[in-house]
């Protein structure tokens, strides 16, 4: 008889307590690019903001797949990575995405988003799921 881990439970387990993660996104060359990033989890999902013409936003774009993994604002790991695609939410789909980030980040997302927006920076709202 099997029991399942508390990763097989909840994929995001070991991310929740944290509010950085480091996000790896690969080149098409397939060298690794990680930054810390925040993520806010809702259910089986994470959510991502970023820039719509950062690197990450681009290297998403042609490879889907990344890692991620706990960690500091600076980007020292804190734990294991985890294999995990992400997909460019739509404005609608985005809705969700900003409740999860506004709801664990609270005054410091609403900050970014308003320096966004002086900035004139368009975002983008990632999703994050868990490969098995």
């Amino acid at each position: 008889m099997t029991t399942k881990t508390s990763q097989q439970i909840d994929p995001f387990a070991t991310l929740r307590e944290h509010n950085y993660v480091n996000l790896t996104t690969f080149r098409k060359s397939g060298v690794p690019v990680t930054t810390p990033v925040w993520m806010a989890m809702e259910g089986n999902k994470g959510y991502i903001v970023t820039a719509k013409n950062s690197g990450k936003a681009k290297r998403l774009r042609n490879n889907p797949a990344v890692q991620i993994a706990p960690s500091t604002h600076m980007g020292k790991a804190l734990g294991p990575a985890i294999d995990a695609k992400i997909r460019i939410l739509s404005q609608e789909e985005a809705v969700a995405a900003q409740r999860a980030l506004s709801q664990k980040y609270g005054w410091m997302y609403q900050f970014f988003r308003l320096m966004w927006r002086l900035r004139k920076t368009e975002t983008i709202f990632l999703k994050v799921t868990v490969t098995t």
